[in-house]
């Protein structure tokens, strides 16, 4: 199988000698003419209009109200959980099958993860394993949810769209709103994937995007919150920018803030990378549509978009029988220079996160004992 796959692959993207990245970006001229732009202009730090235009044509993609650009996905999710008053002490339900950012950005706050298992359909967050967790372990109060046994708040569920595949992310906002839960989704693999004819991200109080490398569009490093709150939004910005108070010569702060503007610069190549966002949904979905016809050809498992979702489909990704055959794929592909990867080590699993609490795993397992990621590049050519 896997010879017959590195041929494939190599006959798609149509490089029969050199490697093949697992997602590599699109650029070129378009690029290079904004960000000289910008260069131009003097602003190449964290002021400029184009982190304004960014965050404009962002917000105006996904229908939000409002968008706040930050340096990267992480500092993106670690400043809105702050908004969203995640402190000290506070558990946040949330994945183990998920990038380690998510729960670094919980960590940060001084709150702990809960890891709740996901779904075999899609790859994320189960919405029955969540009713199953606190029906067990929480308590509804006035204000909130509470853990029974420590009478900490739970602050938080924070979801997260695996591979581009939104979960039933529905089913999630209805929970917490019955338990007085905050739903902050984590789409940083999710830009342009749909819900139900609504795009992932704009279901929670708030949502946060990433745009490193080797997401769909890029901006070197950065990051995205969108919300439909105005408060929230303003507070992202001014804890985002130092706290600094408004002034024209004043460095005036009023709480502790942090330094995680986008700079201009990535704004620049961020917005030309925007003008190029629906030819890069559709080629990925073509991508992902040849590998599903081979995999039925190959009596291979594909991983296919939800009902009732339409996928950005960042990274395509097969269903493997066991840990065995998924190893030796990954060796076989990667020796023949075609990049394949599996799922994330599950959280429950690092040191820093094994102590953490829990509900039961096993689709989790499963799914990352099972699951590879295989060559996703949309194979539209910069200009």
């Amino acid at each position: 199988m896997s010879e017959s796959f590195i041929r494939f692959v190599r006959e798609l993207y149509g490089e029969p000698t050199a490697s093949i990245p697992l997602h590599a970006p699109v650029m070129g001229a378009r690029e290079k003419a904004r960000v000289g732009e910008a260069i131009d202009s003097g602003f190449v730090s964290s002021v400029g209009a184009f982190v304004t235009e960014f965050e404009r044509q962002v917000a105006a993609f996904l229908g939000s109200r409002y968008a706040v650009a930050a340096v990267n996905g992480t500092a993106a999710l670690h400043a809105a959980l702050v908004v969203a008053g995640v402190r000290a002490g506070d558990l946040v339900l949330t994945q183990s099958l998920t990038f380690v950012a998510t729960c670094n950005a919980i960590h940060y706050c001084g709150a702990e993860p809960v890891f709740v298992d996901v779904d075999e359909e899609t790859l994320g967050l189960s919405p029955e394993a969540l009713v199953d967790w606190l029906a067990e372990h929480a308590e509804r109060r006035d204000d909130g949810a509470y853990a029974r046994d420590s009478g900490r708040r739970i602050r938080a569920c924070v979801p997260m769209h695996t591979l581009g595949h939104p979960v039933r992310i529905e089913k999630i906002a209805a929970i917490c709103n019955a338990w007085g839960i905050d739903l902050i989704e984590d789409a940083a693999e999710a830009l342009g994937s749909v819900r139900n004819g609504r795009y992932c991200g704009t279901f929670g109080r708030l949502g946060v995007f990433s745009f490193n490398g080797n997401k769909i569009i890029t901006t070197g490093g950065g990051g995205m919150i969108v919300t439909d709150d105005e408060d929230l939004a303003r507070r992202a910005k001014h804890l985002t920018t130092t706290a600094k108070k408004p002034h024209p010569w004043a460095f005036e702060h009023d709480e502790v803030g942090f330094n995680y503007r986008l700079p201009n610069l990535n704004a620049a190549f961020g917005v030309a990378q925007m003008e190029r966002l629906p030819e890069l949904l559709a080629d990925k979905r073509e991508v992902a549509a040849a590998y599903a016809r081979w995999c039925a050809a190959q009596g291979v498992a594909f991983v296919h978009e939800p009902a009732g979702a339409r996928s950005n489909y960042w990274l395509n990704a097969l269903r493997l029988v066991d840990e065995a055959e998924r190893d030796a794929f990954l060796a076989a592909t990667n020796a023949a220079g075609v990049m394949t990867r599996p799922l994330w080590t599950p959280m429950h699993r690092l040191p820093m996160y094994e102590k953490a609490r829990r509900g039961p795993l096993p689709m989790t397992e499963h799914l990352a004992a099972t699951v590879v990621n295989i060559p996703s590049s949309a194979r539209v050519v910069g200009g």
